[in-house]
């Protein structure tokens, strides 16, 4: 008879895994042995537990699939915790595998001891200690179809000397994902059809829960003449070749978003929970699709809630709307999109000249991001550190082709990019991975860069190197309150991946930037850019709001007051054509 970690390999490799993301310990010899001697499944080393668990979760949403990822006993599963957060926020199937101490130790206060059984409920759809090898394999199999049906993170606790132990049931069970047709109740749709056909301005606000469903997306929008309004997370999959894009609204969107919502009289949200309330207008009627009836109703007041697939829902649809005879909303707010996307693109054009231009000046982050877009194949997937690289990855990087658009975009965390790069890269080793990296997020896990060149993956980082944490600083402005302890004091980027061994290239001046972008891009391997971005560039949301006018106000007054009047001039400086 095999081992209990025998098993589980086993068990993994029939249902399709071949890596797994983790660093070694002693509590996990009975697993990484098993892994050895199996040879089906390879071992990718990370440099930090989060940083392996941010890999399996970007692992998981490109492919689909379970992934894996393994902690040792005490602080190893601990680093988990942030990285299977996003996971199941991002609602991905991910199995960790925590290992634990001896069990005739627990309770004792001994090395290493924690419960991680009680410390990732929170962050999972299943955790639990397999305290016998009786239990096995069936909580192994329990986990597994928790994760993968439930689309989220299942923990298995195993101490260490139970995965060494004598398996008592050798069985392998391949986990299928099961799956129903959920439309809501005839009755229902038609009160539906009737709302959006007393409507004359209908806008769509499409979530991530209408991944598949473009193409009845589009077909609703038609024959409703409604604009569409994506989320960040849904970009991916709405935006590429849609003539009823108006782009996303939202503290990352722009103007056209914004107005589209503003103007309607009914809002039909399909498959999103958008959680900025501030951003959905009042005296609109909502209609609201959602697989999960417990979603519906949690941002605004609702006119009709329908548990339903996006897809299926507007399949049964359809037949009960009569064609929109008035297009004048969807045709105004196509429009003014337009006009909106040319402003945009204006302030991401080659610097030009100037008064206020002056040598060695900045590079402005608008236009870097373009230039990654144009330069940037059409299978690429794009995953940028949260902060201002997401500002600038949901404005300028379409998502033409087969792109993908990934990050950390509900949980929030920094230092997301290059580890889920590390997972995008391991499942797709043949597509162009590229990352957009905040300075503080690239130092936070700057061991991963190791990482990257111990497996030798072809990932692109570029860097947005503005020495501060920047977002935060703009919250503090919209505040009220001068920058305070978000300085950066960086090193060369481009050195610190040469001496890791990745090709680097350092940017001061934007008229060698295009040229070191492509040069990287190029590159047979890793490579990274360090760009010398601008500090003070704003990255202003689509309404500003009283309180934001009074914060920006009081942020010059208390900035002058402190002595910090150049710092006021520089920010003048910078986005005055912003402005003009």
């Amino acid at each position: 008879m095999g081992t209990i970690a025998d098993n589980v390999i086993a068990t993994l490799r029939a249902n399709g895994v071949t890596r797994a993301y983790g660093v070694p310990g002693d509590s996990l010899n009975g697993f990484t042995e098993a892994m050895r001697r199996d040879g089906s499944i390879a071992w990718r080393l990370v440099r930090h537990e989060e940083s392996g668990a941010f890999a399996a979760a970007a692992d998981a949403e490109l492919t689909g699939d379970l992934a894996v990822v393994l902690g040792s006993c005490g602080p190893g599963n601990l680093h988990l915790i942030n990285g299977l957060f996003d996971a199941q926020r991002s609602r991905v199937p991910v199995l960790a595998i925590a290992a634990q101490i001896p069990s005739s130790e627990i309770g004792s206060g001994y090395f290493q001891e924690t419960h991680p059984q009680n410390l990732f409920q929170e962050c999972s759809v299943y955790c639990e200690m397999v305290s016998d090898p009786s239990q096995m394999p069936r909580m192994l199999e329990t986990a597994m179809r928790a994760a993968i049906q439930e689309r989220g993170v299942a923990v298995l606790v195993v101490p260490g000397e139970v995965a060494q132990a004598e398996a008592v049931d050798e069985r392998v069970t391949v986990i299928e994902r099961a799956r129903a047709r959920v439309v809501p109740a005839a009755d229902q749709l038609e009160r539906a059809a009737a709302l959006l056909g007393s409507s004359r301005r209908t806008t769509l606000l499409v979530g991530a829960g209408a991944a598949g469903a473009k193409t009845e997306v589009l077909a609703l929008a038609g024959r409703l003449a409604a604009p569409v309004v994506h989320t960040l997370r849904s970009k991916q999959e709405i935006e590429g070749d849609n003539p009823f894009d108006v782009g996303l609204t939202g503290l990352l969107g722009f103007a056209s978003g914004y107005r589209a919502m503003e103007e309607a009289e009914i809002v039909l949200m399909l498959g999103t929970d958008f959680p900025y309330r501030q951003f959905y207008p009042e005296g609109a009627k909502f209609i609201q699709v959602d697989l999960r009836g417990e979603h519906l109703g949690r941002r605004v007041p609702l006119d009709l809630g329908l548990v339903g697939d996006v897809g299926d829902t507007i399949r049964a649809l359809l037949p009960l709307l009569q064609p929109a005879s008035d297009r004048k909303h969807l045709e105004d707010s196509v429009k003014h999109y337009a006009k909106t996307r040319d402003k945009l693109d204006e302030l991401a054009e080659a610097p030009k000249k100037g008064i206020f231009t002056k040598k060695d000046q900045p590079i402005h982050p608008q236009y870097l991001a373009r230039l990654v877009d144009e330069i940037a194949a059409d299978d690429a997937v794009f995953i940028p550190d949260v902060g201002s690289p997401v500002v600038y990855a949901a404005r300028y990087l379409e998502c033409r082709g087969d792109r993908r658009l990934i990050g950390s975009f509900i949980h929030g965390s920094m230092a997301n990019a290059i580890p889920q790069a590390i997972g995008a890269q391991l499942a797709h080793p043949d597509r162009q991975v590229v990352t957009l990296s905040g300075d503080g997020g690239l130092a936070m896990l700057m061991g991963e860069l190791l990482t990257v060149r111990q497996h030798d993956l072809p990932i692109k980082i570029v860097v947005l190197n503005n020495s501060s944490l920047n977002f935060v600083e703009l919250e503090m402005k919209a505040a009220g309150l001068p920058g305070f302890g978000t300085d950066l004091h960086n090193p060369d980027f481009s050195q610190v991946a040469e001496a890791c061994g990745i090709k680097g290239f350092r940017v001061t001046e934007a008229a060698d930037l295009e040229g070191s972008l492509r040069a990287a891009f190029a590159h047979d391997g890793p490579a990274l850019v360090d760009v010398i971005t601008e500090r003070q560039e704003l990255t202003i949301p689509p309404a500003i709001s009283a309180e934001q006018v009074k914060g920006f106000t009081l942020y010059a007054l208390r900035t002058v007051m402190s002595g910090r009047g150049d710092e006021l001039l520089d920010l003048s400086r910078v986005n005055l054509r912003q402005i003009f």
